[in-house]
């Protein structure tokens, strides 16, 4: 689930048979007490039945499913995945069943928290900018995902 005007990660679950019910699910675990949702667009895929918008509209979110064959209409998911596959998924070896799981959840953590998002100009949690604390310091990375991502800030020098 993604916040489109923040691009926010707000839930995120993996499964290799997701049905009706484990999306109701993760509808129960992502707005269970969040009144600003309005509105939940979704495509069409069969796991979308019409139990999952009566759940989805239990929580008082007006849900609306893409024309089909109409990927455009859900840009902000289509770019996270995009930007997921790229930044994550095309850089490692999966190792088992779990392995993508931590992944993602980290990912999820720098991508919320620290990834710079050029568009809206910082990460969804926001960021405050630093300046230089003294001629002496340095930027210095910090890894994050395992060293696959870095976040950069100023450290003084030793």
């Amino acid at each position: 689930m993604i916040s489109h005007d923040s691009r926010e990660i707000l839930h995120i679950k993996v499964t290799a048979h997701p049905t009706a019910t484990w999306v109701i699910q993760q509808l129960r675990e992502t707005f269970p007490d969040d009144p600003s949702i309005q509105l939940m667009i979704h495509d069409n895929d069969s796991i979308f039945s019409d139990r999952v918008d009566q759940s989805i509209a239990s929580f008082d979110i007006r849900a609306k499913r893409i024309i089909p064959g109409s990927p455009w209409q859900h840009g902000t998911a289509e770019r996270w995945l995009g930007t997921v596959k790229r930044d994550l998924l095309d850089r490692v070896i999966v190792l088992d069943e779990t392995h993508p799981r931590r992944l993602l959840r980290e990912y999820v953590e720098y991508y919320n928290e620290d990834r710079v998002h050029t568009i809206i100009r910082d990460s969804p949690a926001g960021r405050s900018t630093r300046p230089r604390p003294s001629p002496r310091s340095r930027v210095v990375g910090q890894p994050h995902v395992g060293g696959l991502q870095h976040c950069y800030e100023w450290r003084e020098a030793a």
